[in-house]
């Protein structure tokens, strides 16, 4: 368990992207935690495997799971509405939800590809932004957000142009929000992964070629395992973090170092 995880006992958290990946691990730790997880993706048997083996052991687990579409404001705020509904409060959120772009350059990529990256990697997090801040104002008087960026939410690289961009534009909706809500007692952060094993790097990590050129950028020369984010994340959302924000932390190996 994570030792950050005592600070969440009770606490109402959104995830969203929640059902594979780091959302997958965040959850897992605030579930052993005990908080109240509201999962939010398009994959809600995803999510009910996450809860199964929580609820076998305790039928009580206070959760929620939404068929969530990040990039309509329908579906979000209907998200953050179910939350207060159902447990009269939210207090953090992890606006985790993303995709990867074709590999294309620039001049190569579909505007309808460029648009469907943008919309759920950007646009997505806009639209929870904007639901979850009035209501962790409104029922829990402030709380903590952590939005997903990447590393090349901060760098370039080739062939990632619809991503890098989304991500690029992840950091700056984190740092706006934040001093916009600071005095509000709402704190915003971004977390920033590198190279993580998940269902979304599994073919890149299948390929050794492609594997060795992409370990051969990171000095600690190993991915991540998705658990490996899920303690910058709890720091982020916890009260640990009380005087961070605005702050995007990466966690990367050390590639992104030099």
């Amino acid at each position: 368990m994570s030792s950050f995880s005592p600070h969440f006992a009770g606490k109402v958290v959104l995830i969203t992207g929640a059902a594979g990946g780091i959302g997958r691990a965040v959850t897992e730790i605030l579930l052993q935690a005990g908080a109240v997880v509201c999962l939010g993706d398009v994959d809600t048997a995803g999510c009910d495997a996450i809860l199964a083996p929580f609820l076998e052991k305790n039928r009580s687990t206070k959760h929620l799971v939404y068929a969530l579409d990040v990039t309509a404001s329908t579906s979000v705020h209907g998200f953050v509405k179910a939350a207060v509904f159902a447990f009269g409060r939210v207090d953090c959120a992890f606006n985790n939800a993303g995709i990867l772009s074709s590999g294309k350059p620039l001049a190569e990529v579909d505007e309808s590809e460029y648009d469907r990256v943008v919309g759920i990697n950007m646009k997505g997090v806009f639209l929870c932004l904007q639901a979850e801040i009035p209501a962790m104002i409104s029922t829990a008087g402030g709380g903590s957000i952590v939005n997903t960026t990447s590393t090349l939410g901060t760098v370039g690289d080739k062939g990632s142009v619809a991503y890098i961009a989304s991500k690029h534009g992840v950091v700056g909706l984190t740092r706006a929000a934040a001093m916009d809500y600071a005095e509000s007692g709402i704190r915003v952060n971004a977390l920033a992964p590198g190279l993580t094993e998940t269902a979304m790097t599994k073919n890149w990590l299948a390929d050794a070629e492609t594997k060795n050129t992409l370990l051969s950028n990171i000095p600690m020369k190993r991915q991540a395992a998705p658990a490996e984010m899920v303690d910058m994340v709890l720091f982020l959302l916890s009260d640990a973090s009380s005087y961070v924000t605005g702050q995007v932390m990466t966690v990367d190996g050390g590639m992104t170092m030099h």
